[in-house]
């Protein structure tokens, strides 16, 4: 007998299939915390808006985070680009008309050591997935988020919060790109293929050179 997908089904298994797993199959850290206080790496009160300047083989972008909004994911992407985390690592899945993805694997799709511990989901803080705004990836498990965030290449209605439920949690937004939205455009045009094991590739590595917290 054929099993007949539901349409709430086939959104499950869409969100499941597609989006963002926090490293494409790669093992997340299972502990959880509240995250990084909101403080920068020199113990300073964070701004409410951090801003931050992203130089990218493509091009360069501006990030304007909402640390309001989404303080714990907001606070653990400035701390991870005051380490130097993401400086190197790729956007190693490119979906176009929906999404891409970085911050967690090396060039050669090995998973990049020494990630934070997972924080909690803050996709129920009000922003929406809509273009141009970034948002944690993660696993099946919706406080999984770590290092692995994405940027939206239009308005996903689907990824954002319904209820308090591992298939409503959503996916939290925490940030916007305020200038060079066109260089994630490019990205978005990369020819893509499989590589050990995964799918949507850039066959060219796109690669962070640089991310530096403005201000």
């Amino acid at each position: 007998m054929i099993n007949v997908i539901k349409p709430n089904q086939l959104l499950i298994a869409f969100v499941s299939f597609f989006v963002l797993l926090g490293g494409c199959n790669a093992q997340e850290p299972a502990k959880t915390e509240k995250a990084t206080e909101s403080k920068t790496k020199t113990g300073e009160k964070m701004s409410a808006n951090p801003i931050i300047k992203m130089e990218t083989s493509k091009g360069t972008m501006t990030i304007e985070l909402d640390a309001e909004k989404a303080p714990n994911s907001a606070a653990n992407f400035v701390a991870y680009v005051e380490d130097g985390f993401y400086d190197g690592v790729i956007f190693h899945r490119v979906i176009p008309n929906f999404m891409v993805q970085g911050g967690g694997m090396n060039p050669d799709m090995s998973e990049k050591a020494n990630k934070k511990a997972s924080i909690k989901n803050e996709a129920n803080n009000g922003l929406k997935n809509d273009r141009g705004t970034l948002a944690m990836a993660r696993t099946n498990d919706p406080h999984s988020a770590s290092s692995q965030f994405f940027i939206n290449l239009k308005d996903n209605d689907f990824l954002n919060h319904s209820s308090e439920s591992p298939a409503g949690w959503g996916y939290a937004v925490f940030g916007k790109v305020t200038d060079g939205m066109d260089v994630i455009d490019e990205i978005a045009k990369v020819k893509t293929g499989n590589h050990g094991g995964h799918g949507d590739v850039p066959l060219e590595a796109v690669t962070i050179i640089k991310a530096t917290v403005e201000k």
